[in-house]
């Protein structure tokens, strides 16, 4: 029955939706591989000009020319260094943005770590899929926040079911999992960060009157990207592996899917969590998906977001 209530029809949302973006600009975090790859191709397919935030310059690279070499020398295709585990990199990389950068269409927050198998702490000290997934996120948003409102863009954050899998709550007790670590279940906790602070972002931006910048939460289902092979435990790299062949996982493309929706449909409600709307919602038609009341705790997002706030050092300018 699902499926039927699809506002997009029975085959949910395709790329098929997006017209030209010519004179659009998007910044992607994490195109490397798997959704963040297949999102920049699909950009640039339809005209756009996509600035990709990378860690790894040799890779990027590598993308460059693979996606010249499908699409031909003439797209307009970038990247800018910027390490998502570390605060200073991502400060200066905003910076670069913010010189070279004169239009952000929309902000994708795409990049991610997941499963690592052992408690490890960025140089700022915060457990790593913590730092790298929702404060190194959040200091890029905040940054790039000024030149994104300017643009009437958007942002748009790449969450994960994941968000529902662990503690339903964020544990501010001890953020960096001294005493309970355990890889899926500080994954969870990045994801729920992430998602809780979407929603949070949208309240202050409706109380400060500014309108003009719409704020997405969506997730990729279970896709077949690279994210486990490279920094899950061995176990669980060899059950990911096996699942993939699996037909319950759709390609890395159709995962980009969601963040392509929310990042170029028009008179999309801000409030929804879009994604996949098949079985457990690993695949299907693109659609909205029910979100689960604990990422919507208000007073739990409120302190998450000024503990991010003094955690990072930033503030917004909101």
């Amino acid at each position: 029955m699902m499926s039927t209530r699809n506002k997009f029809g029975k085959k949910g949302w395709t790329p098929e939706s997006i017209g030209s973006l010519k004179g659009k600009t998007y910044l992607i975090t994490g195109t490397t591989s798997g959704t963040g790859f297949e999102a920049t191709r699909i950009l640039l397919s339809k005209g756009a000009k996509v600035v990709m935030l990378n860690r790894n310059a040799k890779k990027s690279d590598d993308v460059i020319a693979t996606l010249k070499k499908e699409l031909g020398n003439n797209i307009d295709v970038s990247y800018i260094r910027m390490d998502l585990a570390e605060q200073a990199s991502v400060r200066k990389a905003a910076e670069e943005v913010l010189e070279k950068v004169t239009r952000i269409d929309a902000l994708m927050c795409n990049g991610a770590i997941a499963q690592v198998p052992n408690q490890k702490l960025t140089v700022d000290g915060f457990e790593s899929q913590l730092g790298v997934n929702h404060y190194g996120h959040f200091t890029l948003q905040a940054l790039l926040f000024p030149r994104i409102e300017e643009s009437k863009g958007r942002i748009v954050t790449v969450g994960s079911m994941g968000y529902n899998l662990g503690i339903k709550t964020i544990q501010f007790d001890d953020m960096n999992w001294d005493k309970n670590y355990s890889p899926n279940g500080v994954y969870s906790q990045s994801k729920l960060a992430q998602i809780m602070s979407v929603y949070e972002l949208q309240d202050r931006l409706k109380k400060a009157g500014k309108t003009g910048v719409k704020v997405y939460a969506c997730h990729p289902g279970a896709s077949r990207t690279s994210l486990i092979k490279t920094s899950g435990s061995l176990m669980t790299r060899f059950i990911w592996q096996l699942m993939k062949l699996s037909p319950m996982v759709q390609s890395a493309e159709k995962g980009s899917y969601p963040e392509l929706m929310c990042a170029t449909e028009d008179d999309l409600d801000q409030k929804g969590f879009y994604g996949p709307t098949g079985r457990g919602y690993f695949k299907g038609p693109v659609g909205e998906c029910k979100l689960e009341p604990h990422a919507l705790d208000k007073p739990v997002a409120e302190k998450l977001w000024d503990l991010s706030e003094k955690e990072t050092g930033v503030k917004w300018n909101i």
